[in-house]
């Protein structure tokens, strides 16, 4: 595939971002076409209207998850790659993403070299694993064979318990995921009672001690 002239979808809340990703993209893939969805629902059905070589996708959209969408889209078009794009810093949701399927897991302060080099690896049919990210991937195996708590969290549970590690209350933490106050109420009961915690002094104390928070 020549990667000038490919199709590529961005998904995510933020138009400043969407434009600036498509600026940096078009210097670097001049006959590239770009779409743009501001929401999970308008990714899924720009998929469906359109055939797309790429997808650049949020974890934190109104409504569903970049996760969760992320697992439908590998559902139905597992032939499409996806790379995360993120704010959240690769030991919080990289393992999880690439697990669910993703081709990539970057961060937003990532330059668009790298950006541009890891598009062209991925329309290459590889993944673009960091070694950060692959001592991540080698360390939750290790994990998982001594049975953590988090691990039997979906992806959003697993979302509110680390904004709710991080100090916020169920209010401010639906806030920020755009979510009713009683929708998180539930994941956090849910995430109390899977992880055998009471409040959220031990949310936060559990988060600490797995380094799963800074």
């Amino acid at each position: 595939m020549d990667p000038r002239s490919i199709k590529i979808l961005i998904g995510d809340d933020h138009s400043v971002v969407r434009h600036g990703v498509m600026r940096s993209l078009a210097a670097k893939f001049p006959e590239a076409v770009f779409g743009e969805a501001s929401n999970a629902a308008d990714v899924l059905r720009l998929v469906e209207e359109d055939n797309w070589d790429l997808i650049i996708l949020d974890i934190n959209m109104p409504g569903r998850s970049g996760l969760e969408t992320l697992k439908e889209l590998k559902e139905y078009h597992p032939e499409i790659p996806v790379i995360i794009f993120s704010m959240y810093p690769e030991d919080q949701f990289a393992v999880r993403a690439i697990k669910s399927g993703a081709s990539a897991y970057l961060t937003k302060d990532i330059s668009c070299k790298e950006l541009a080099e890891a598009i062209k690896k991925i329309l290459g049919g590889e993944r673009y694993t960091s070694l950060s990210i692959a001592d991540l991937i080698t360390n939750e195996l290790r994990d998982n064979r001594k049975g953590t708590g988090h691990e039997l969290l979906s992806d959003r549970e697993y979302q509110v318990f680390l904004l709710m590690a991080k100090g916020n209350n169920v209010s401010a933490v639906a806030l920020a995921l755009s979510l009713s106050v009683k929708t998180i109420s539930v994941y956090r009961g849910n995430i109390l009672k899977k992880m055998n915690l009471k409040n959220n002094a031990e949310i936060t104390y559990y988060a600490f001690k797995h380094n799963l928070v800074e």
